[in-house]
C-alpha cells in the first residue's frame, strides 16, 4: 500500500514506521505527514501520542465515514533536525458522506526530548 502522505514510498517504509514506534519524525513536516497518514488509516493512538500534552485532548474519536486522501504542504518555517520549534502550513483533503472538503491549517510543532509534537493551529 502506498503511503497516504503521498511521499511515493510504501506505507510500511514511510509513515508506518512512525506509527509503529520504529522511528521518530526528523522534522516538523515529517510529523505533519505522519499525522495526516494516521487520520487516513484511523490511528487515533498515534495522533494522541504525537500531540503535545498541553493541548492534547483526553480522547480522540475519528469519523470512520471520512476518507482523508491528499495532503498538500504549502510552507514550512523552521522545524528542521536542529530546530526546537516549527510551523507547517498545509491543506488536507477529504471525502465524507456530505461531500468533498478540505482543512486548511497553519500548525505549530515543538520538539520535546528529541521528538516532534503537534501543539496547535495558529
Amino acid at each position: 500500500m502506498q503511503c497516504p502522505c503521498l511521499s511515493g514510498l510504501a506505507y510500511d517504509e514511510c509513515c508506518g514506521r512512525l506509527h509503529r514506534g520504529e522511528a521518530r519524525a526528523a522534522t516538523a513536516a515529517q510529523l505533519m505527514r505522519s499525522r495526516f497518514s494516521a487520520f487516513a488509516v484511523g490511528d487515533a493512538d498515534y495522533l494522541l501520542a504525537s500531540w503535545h500534552p498541553s493541548t492534547r485532548p483526553s480522547t480522540l474519536t475519528l469519523d470512520d465515514d471520512t476518507r482523508w486522501y491528499r495532503l498538500d504542504i504549502h510552507e514550512t518555517i523552521g522545524g528542521g533536525p536542529l530546530d526546537a520549534r516549527g510551523q507547517v502550513r498545509f491543506t488536507a483533503h477529504y471525502r465524507s458522506p456530505d461531500g468533498a472538503g478540505q482543512l486548511d491549517e497553519h500548525s505549530v510543532f515543538t520538539r520535546v526530548d528529541g521528538s516532534w509534537l503537534y501543539v496547535e493551529p495558529l
